[in-house]
């Protein structure tokens, strides 16, 4: 019979711990203030500008837009700290505001417990709560047909037929520096974002989770021709200063499922907005070219 050790942790007051999964199985423990744990709900309300941007119009809670000044991409704050604590890593440990929503089919990928985390991702979790919340790319990425580096901008193509591996590269290359770098977009803030427009009342639950049509380039949308259009071609198509969020192309996550797979959020122009609406989860496998298959970056601030 096997038999396991059990270990009681206590904490001086004022102070919290935090345990996250690290390599070959083993569990890294932190011990944390508890100021630290709150940091997002007191900072949410104040982005951050950074350098290299300039602020170009909203606030924290209809979309604070920052732009690159080197080739006018735009990124939007997602103020987490204003979200209730219904978020998870793994799907089971409900309490993060920064984490996963259950939105789907009232299920996470396969093996939750094994997405995110990574070094990368405990860093954007540090700056989460260092800063309040996260900045995501305005529009979906598409390529600067000069230079062919990823922008976000309006007007743009949507980078698609790119697989999760290489996404994943495009995004990590946008950003690079001792204060920001960049990545493709974690399941954490995919939901994160998703929650926000509920909570912020853009958009009603239904609109995000059952029926997205009226929100999105989707085949069924009045005046779609079930083709992929120009990043930001629609105001109806903005959600707090987002474009596309809905339709036009989903969006490759680094959520993982089964097999390595990782999970595609959303639905594209060829899809039913009651079928595939803004919160819906399908599985892609990494090394598949989806012609229908965008992403997007998100900002990690040091």
């Amino acid at each position: 019979m096997k038999r396991y050790k059990k270990y009681v942790f206590e904490s001086e007051n004022g102070k919290s711990f935090e345990f996250v999964k690290g390599a070959k199985g083993k569990v890294n423990i932190k011990v944390l203030e508890n100021d630290q744990l709150a940091a997002c709900s007191e900072n949410y309300a104040n982005p951050p500008v950074l350098e290299g941007y300039t602020h170009v119009l909203g606030t924290w809670l209809s979309g604070f837009v920052i732009r690159r000044t080197s080739d006018g991409s735009d990124f939007v704050w997602v103020p987490v700290g204003y979200l209730e604590s219904t978020g998870t890593l793994d799907g089971i440990a409900w309490g993060e505001k920064f984490g996963r929503r259950n939105y789907s089919y009232d299920n996470f990928s396969q093996s939750g417990a094994h997405e995110e985390i990574s070094k990368e991702y405990e860093s954007q979790m540090e700056s989460v709560r260092k800063y309040g919340g996260f900045y995501i790319s305005r529009f979906n990425i598409s390529r600067n047909e000069k230079t062919g580096n990823p922008q976000s901008v309006r007007g743009g193509k949507p980078w698609t037929k790119t697989s999760f591996n290489d996404a994943k590269i495009v995004a990590a290359g946008f950003e690079k520096s001792d204060m920001v770098t960049s990545h493709l977009t974690f399941g954490a803030e995919y939901d994160s974002v998703l929650e926000w427009i509920i909570k912020s009342g853009a958009k009603t639950y239904v609109e995000i989770v059952e029926n997205s049509t009226d929100c999105g380039n989707y085949v069924n949308t009045a005046g779609a021709t079930g083709e992929i259009i120009p990043t930001g071609s629609s105001e109806k198509n903005c959600i707090n200063n987002i474009y596309d969020l809905a339709g036009n192309v989903d969006e490759w996550t680094q959520e993982m499922a089964e097999n390595s797979s990782r999970i595609i959020r959303g639905g594209g122009c060829k899809a039913y907005g009651y079928l595939t609406p803004a919160a819906n989860r399908k599985i892609g496998k990494p090394k598949e070219k989806y012609p229908d298959t965008g992403f997007r970056a998100v900002l990690c601030i040091k």
